[in-house]
């Protein structure tokens, strides 16, 4: 009961955060606004809180616009192959509207060349001061009006860039989305996927060593049991931020799924790949876990990790399946520590797995 409570008092929490949000920027209560400012509140989605908190410093207000916009990148919940065809669309409408512009504008200059030549045969034969009065006047007008056609297209063009510079950026962040998990921040599994294979295949060309780590969260599923999914949610984002602190440059972090973890580390031998999953695994176990809403101790994290290198003739699965087994091997072998493909542990495990 008491858990049950502690998630009503947070989600509440977080309802009168996005409320007074929406009540201070004056912004309509819909249901979008809503989810934008909840997600806001919870922290949970780093980048959205990012471009709400750049742009209310840059302009002091979120537009209709700014709100689609965000809702759409960051939060739109339809298939991330509409939401590119819908920017596509409007980058196709915005170089359409551009190109009518410059065919307005071409036309007009076809218009003044013409006036220009007709000016020119006039003077040639005006006689008098008026005939030359009226030929300059006409030039000047059409003049003017060349001038204000380039300069509307002048400023249509800078419009036109900004908004298609946006849009770029929506495209980006969309595909930086669909590769990225929302919880921790790292790479998804589709990144991890991609990523591993250009790794190998680049170990391999360059006849360089690579490794990789997986790691497990060790006894997950009784924090979720005992103290509910906030706080579940809580260790993965823990173990998240412990190797963005920890892995940098080359090397390639992902959440391979539920509370499992990986890391690539490429032109990285296997003594060098056990220091770096024992530097994972001691800044882990460093932090404690507190329970944000009563700063109550729940103790701390701690992490398997399975770490296997490249071999020749290798190809992904067959890395990744022997450092599955290495990580298998460290949880049956009491949890909290690195077990490798050359330690006894794994061999008496892919021995006992032959029988």
């Amino acid at each position: 009961m008491v858990k049950v409570l502690d998630e009503h008092e947070r989600t509440m929490a977080f309802a009168e955060v996005a409320l007074g949000q929406i009540r201070s920027l004056r912004q309509t209560a819909i249901p979008r606004n809503y989810e934008i400012w909840y997600v806001y509140a919870t922290g949970y989605n780093a980048p959205l809180n990012k471009i709400i908190n750049e742009t209310l410093a840059r302009n002091g207000k979120l537009t209709e616009a700014d709100l689609d916009q965000i809702y759409d990148t960051y939060l739109s919940h339809i298939k991330t192959t509409d939401r590119i065809d819908k920017v596509g669309a409007r980058v196709i409408g915005e170089i359409d509207d551009v190109m009518r512009l410059l065919g307005e504008a071409l036309g007009m200059s076809a218009v003044y060349d013409a006036s220009l030549s007709g000016a020119s045969q006039k003077l040639e034969h005006a006689g008098t001061r008026e005939q030359i009065k009226g030929i300059v006047e006409t030039l000047a007008r059409s003049t003017r009006e060349m001038r204000d056609t380039n300069k509307a297209l002048e400023d249509r063009l800078t419009l036109s860039k900004g908004e298609i510079s946006n849009l770029q950026h929506s495209l980006e962040a969309i595909r930086a989305e669909s590769l990225t998990d929302p919880l921790t921040g790292l790479g998804n599994r589709k990144y991890f996927d991609r990523m591993i294979e250009v790794a190998v295949q680049a170990a391999v060309a360059a006849g360089e060593p690579l490794s990789l780590l997986l790691f497990d969260i060790d006894h997950f599923k009784s924090f979720n049991d005992s103290y509910g999914h906030l706080t579940g949610d809580q260790v993965l984002r823990l173990v998240g931020l412990s190797l963005k602190q920890t892995i940098k440059g080359q090397d390639i972090t992902a959440r391979y799924g539920g509370e499992e973890f990986a890391v690539v580390l490429p032109d990285t031998a296997m003594r060098q790949a056990l220091t770096v999953a024992d530097h994972i695994r001691r800044a882990v176990m460093a932090k404690e876990l507190k329970k944000k809403s009563t700063g109550e101790i729940l103790g701390r994290v701690t992490i398997s990790v399975g770490v296997s290198m490249l071999k020749p003739g290798d190809d992904t699965d067959s890395l990744i399946e022997r450092a599955d087994a290495c990580l298998y091997a460290a949880k049956r072998n009491g949890r909290n520590r690195v077990v490798c493909e050359v330690d006894p542990e794994y061999v008496a495990e892919s021995r006992s797995q032959v029988a």
